[in-house]
């Protein structure tokens, strides 16, 4: 296991062997694309060399270029000619969350967010933690490397695609939390209803979970308020993406630890730092501008 977490990029396995099929399918010439692929912090360089010891070029293609522009591409097609056509990815995620008519605009405006805040915390060379994060971090997790663990064990253990995360609570000065989101599910409280925080699989319609039910949304949902009854508020501030077809190609079927460990090693801490500063706690207050920044990423 250790030799292969050291092998040199080039030797991780790549598409070259698949074949190439356009970006997009959809007819984006009908479309009026006020929705649009944003730029990463590292776009231009990630574009011509991938990931270094993370993705190959051929899987950062195939998980951002492609996967995104298609995201992008089928929310502009839901929503053209709407009032939602010029709507931040973010806008509608909390909008359409309660919504089970709407579940579509949901999923790929939710799944956009997400994917872009994965892709935005990344970092083409190992970066340090700054030093006040640190201390945070040691005083909520008591170390960086039990935080690691634990959010590595947490992603590991998914059964199923999604995202794992790690937000800040904006009530208690310093404390952080690691949670999922499954599939689409958004990490936002004002998104409570579709979080999808546990594998809904393993969960029939009358378990009681927290302060929802199982499987159920919209009209139906024992809460219709802009954030669950005891819900705590957090920020997202890092997030790690889980759906297979990001790790797979370079890593194989049985190669997700190997990735997760690898993205650790390539997280952009001065972007997640960035992130953790951008609202305050309640003593604070919220900053509303960067909250607005970062739920409205595109």
């Amino acid at each position: 296991m250790l030799n292969r977490l050291f092998r040199p990029q080039a030797a991780l396995r790549t598409a070259s062997a698949f074949p190439q099929k356009p970006v997009s399918a959809l007819p984006r010439f009908q479309i009026r694309s006020l929705h649009r692929v944003p730029q990463l912090t590292n776009d231009q360089y990630f574009k011509n060399n991938g990931v270094p010891e993370l993705l190959s070029p051929e899987a950062f293609d195939f998980a951002w270029t492609q996967y995104q522009t298609l995201l992008i591409d089928k929310l502009n097609l839901l929503t053209q000619d709407t009032v939602d056509a010029d709507a931040k990815p973010g806008e509608l995620l909390v909008k359409y969350s309660k919504r089970a008519e709407m579940a579509s605009v949901f999923n790929y405006a939710s799944m956009a967010h997400n994917n872009h805040f994965f892709f935005n915390c990344l970092s083409p060379t190992t970066t340090q933690i700054p030093d006040q994060f640190a201390k945070d971090i040691i005083d909520t997790c008591s170390s960086v490397e039990s935080l690691k663990l634990d959010f590595l064990a947490t992603a590991s253990a998914m059964f199923g695609p999604g995202f794992v995360w790690l937000a800040k609570n904006l009530e208690k000065e310093g404390l952080m939390h690691i949670f999922c989101t499954y599939n689409a599910g958004s990490p936002y409280p004002a998104a409570f209803s579709r979080r999808q925080s546990v594998d809904m699989a393993t969960h029939t319609p009358e378990t009681p979970i927290g302060n929802q039910y199982a499987g159920v949304m919209g009209a139906h949902s024992p809460n219709q308020k802009s954030m669950a009854a005891g819900a705590v508020d957090v920020q997202p501030i890092l997030c790690v993406n889980t759906w297979e077809h990001v790790w797979m190609m370079d890593y194989g079927i049985g190669g997700k630890a190997e990735y997760l460990e690898r993205w650790w090693d390539r997280i952009n801490w001065e972007v997640v730092f960035d992130n953790y500063n951008a609202v305050s706690s309640a003593k604070g207050g919220r900053n509303t501008s960067a909250w607005n920044r970062s739920l409205n990423m595109m």
